[in-house]
């Protein structure tokens, strides 16, 4: 018979997902890797990934952690491959899976950091994996990219934190335009195409942006004799030919990793972008555009004083201007 959804409430964003999940066959699965320092899904702190994993499934996405350390082997069911910021090596046999499982035809999207060396902010390079991604054309450099306009200063946010408002044609940042997304503690990417795979940039930050190798430092100098001056590049999107009609490997590639943490999801279009990468990745383009509006968390925040004033006014002066006035009413018609 007709599938049939239902939805819990009657706003936009059920509505939407019940249309989504109506119209989408079969059970998609996105699967985290885990063991080497990576993001965690039930994390609820800054830097966890509890609301990427509940936008996901908002969307009709299952997700699920795994180990490729216990079994180098990535799961059949397995939609998506995340790897998410890992900060540790990844041993051979697991690059291996990884390699495995996009060229056969799995779509995987990489968010790997700066390999930075400052105390408790210490990334390890992850040879293996930067490695296999050079092989499909991507180039991860070794460095962090600072945005000195200044624009995100009117955000709260610092240089570490480059934006980006600079998009490319791809599928999945075309309807991105004129929306800012932000990328702290990221790293440039460079790209080519390579035998049976074809690369394409997605995103590039301002002019107003450096990248320094200095990665060891607590202290950031920026030195614009020999840092290196933008837009930089900070995406790319790749396909690899199987060699099978519709079969083909996809993947997405991005040099930061907190960008789809808790504490900046909810910027701009960060939301949005993710969305766009999950969507291409799962061969879903035909949703990029029709995603559920998350609804604004509109909060009064009140000072003590402004508090007190609140009360009196409402509990105290109010009741006695009706009492007054009716008062004034009696004695008059006396």
């Amino acid at each position: 018979g007709p599938k049939r959804e239902e939805t819990t409430s009657l706003t936009e964003e059920q509505i939407t997902s019940a249309l989504i999940r109506a119209l989408k066959s079969g059970e998609r699965n996105v699967c985290f890797v885990k063991g080497s320092g990576e993001h965690l899904l039930d994390d609820t702190g800054q830097r966890g990934y509890s609301s990427f994993k509940d936008l996901l499934e908002r969307n009709n996405y299952k997700t699920r952690e795994i180990s490729l350390l216990e079994k180098p082997e990535v799961p059949s069911d397995c939609t998506i491959l995340v790897i998410a910021g890992p900060r540790y090596d990844y041993p051979e046999p697991q690059v291996q899976a990884v390699k495995k499982y996009l060229e056969g035809g799995g779509r995987v999207l990489f968010m790997l950091d700066p390999p930075l060396r400052m105390g408790k902010e210490e990334v390890s390079e992850n040879p293996g994996l930067t490695k296999l991604l050079a092989d499909w054309g991507v180039t991860l450099e070794k460095n962090l990219v600072l945005d000195t306009s200044g624009i995100g200063s009117l955000f709260g946010l610092g240089p570490e934190v480059p934006l980006v408002a600079n998009y490319e044609y791809h599928a999945i940042v075309r309807e991105m335009k004129g929306t800012a997304t932000a990328f702290p503690i990221a790293r440039s990417v460079e790209t080519k195409s390579v035998d049976k795979v074809t690369v394409d940039k997605l995103f590039s930050t301002t002019s107003n942006s450096y990248a320094t190798t200095n990665l060891s430092s607590a202290t950031i100098r920026l030195d614009p004799s020999k840092d290196k001056k933008g837009p930089f590049n900070l995406a790319a999107a790749g396909t690899y030919n199987t060699g099978k009609e519709n079969q083909n490997g996809r993947f997405v590639v991005v040099g930061s990793s907190d960008w789809v943490s808790n504490y900046i999801l909810r910027f701009q279009g960060n939301r949005d972008l993710a969305m766009n990468m999950v969507n291409w990745l799962s061969s879903d383009e035909d949703l990029i555009s029709i995603r559920p509006k998350e609804p604004e968390d509109r909060r009064l925040t009140l000072t003590r004083a402004q508090m007190r004033t609140v009360f009196y006014t409402s509990v105290v002066v109010l009741p006695l201007v009706v009492v007054a006035a009716g008062f004034s009413v009696w004695w008059r018609r006396r």
